[in-house]
């Protein structure tokens, strides 16, 4: 029998909530973290809001060597890290080193520490360029401190797949726990508002332009114009279900099916992969198309994308059938952080027999979803469905349901 990976642990930074209860209280109540932008001047340029996460003191939680070292993105991480260990109720130190390891995803490493440096070369020269750019920067760097915090010498990688990031590393580390492995750190984390990260940014061509927070991020909305960036994101612990109920841990839920599929060449005359992905994360976990409670969508907020989204949901589970939800309307997107917040809001949502809802948006009917919004809505949600798209091709899809 294959062994199951149950979610012990989870920690979360997100714009509207630092920990798991400020952004679970914020995100039932339809509080936004989305603003204008204060970490950078952004007057010049054509989109100046996003999700921030606001109230972080990196010196409160890290010790000052950390400090040093480290990009925000990755302290971000590092504390999300610890919460989630502490929540799990794991000591790594007590494990064997070897049984635990780390995998995370990135989109786009630590560049504001990059800029930093690079501001420090061009003005100052070479020799006022930390060492610590030769990894502060690097997309690895979350996986590499996080495993070396704690002491956890098992399988550790990192996934570089944008927005899917986040779900293709908790199936990575799926995987490793049907191999074996006891512990499995995992989850996303980005954080890259600043000039250089926001000049990368505007290139994809994606980013709203709206200076108003309630009216910049409308997916499903017949105004959508594009999403609002964030920083943050969540680690979770995944854990042998067996290993799970020995001791004792209190389970939040299984990640119980994954997927993921790439997109054709847009001229190729073929569909986007994302039906597809669904269909076969559905067959993964062994669940029908009606046993699904609620959906987490992607929400691109980009009409064509928003249209390739509703036509895949209706195609798999008929329209407006089952309740969806994206309540990243709230946090902006977050590139690698924002699957595995959603995974996050969906085991919580299991647990609390609610479904949070997506702010600001009023839905466009012709996109025919059930789309939950203004308010929560209360549902015996059982099985949850999380959707998450990259820039370039990659469709993900995870399905999480109640320990049994």
């Amino acid at each position: 029998m294959t062994q199951a990976a149950v979610i012990t642990g989870v920690g979360v930074t997100a714009p509207n909530g630092l920990g798991t209860k400020e952004y679970w209280d914020a995100t039932r109540a339809g509080r936004s973290g989305i603003g204008p932008v204060t970490r950078f001047t952004a007057d010049g340029y054509p989109s100046r809001i996003a999700g921030e996460v606001r109230g972080f003191v990196a010196e409160e939680h890290l010790p000052s060597r950390l400090i040093a070292q480290t990009d925000r993105m990755t302290r971000l991480a590092l504390l999300a890290a610890d919460w989630a260990l502490a929540d799990a109720g794991i000591e790594p130190e007590e494990l064997p080193e070897f049984d635990a390891g780390v995998i995370t995803a990135s989109s786009s490493g630590g560049f504001e520490f990059g800029e930093r440096e690079l501001r420090n070369l061009w003005s100052k020269g070479g020799a006022h360029v930390s060492a610590y750019q030769s990894f502060a920067w690097f997309y690895a760097v979350n996986t590499g401190q996080i495993s070396i915090r704690h002491g956890m010498r098992g399988p550790s990688g990192v996934v570089v797949s944008d927005q899917a990031g986040g779900l293709d590393a908790l199936a990575q580390a799926r995987r490793q726990i049907r191999k074996g492995s006891r512990v499995i750190v995992s989850g996303g984390v980005d954080a890259s508002i600043c000039s250089w990260g926001w000049v990368a940014q505007q290139a994809g061509g994606r980013l709203s332009t709206s200076d108003d927070p309630a009216r910049a991020y409308l997916p499903f909305d017949a105004e959508a114009g594009g999403h609002v960036p964030g920083e943050g994101g969540a680690i979770l612990v995944l854990e042998d279900a067996e290993a799970a109920r020995r001791r004792g841990a209190r389970v939040y839920g299984e990640l119980a099916g994954y997927a993921a599929t790439f997109d054709p060449a847009p001229e190729s005359g073929r569909p986007p992969g994302l039906r597809r992905a669904i269909e076969l994360a559905l067959d993964d976990a062994r669940v029908e198309p009606d046993e699904i409670d609620v959906v987490f969508a992607d929400a691109a907020g980009v009409p064509e994308l928003d249209r390739v989204e509703a036509e895949a949901l209706n195609a798999v589970f008929r329209p407006r059938q089952v309740p969806v939800t994206a309540p990243k309307t709230m946090t902006g997107r977050l590139h690698s952080g924002a699957a595995p917040l959603d995974v996050v809001a969906a085991l919580l949502s299991i647990r609390d027999r609610v479904i949070p809802p997506t702010v600001n948006v009023s839905p466009d009917q012709a996109y025919e979803l059930d789309l939950v919004t203004g308010q929560p809505r209360s549902a015996d949600v059982h099985t949850a469905l999380v959707v998450a798209r990259g820039q370039g091709g990659f469709n993900s899809a995870v399905v999480v349901r109640r320990a049994g």
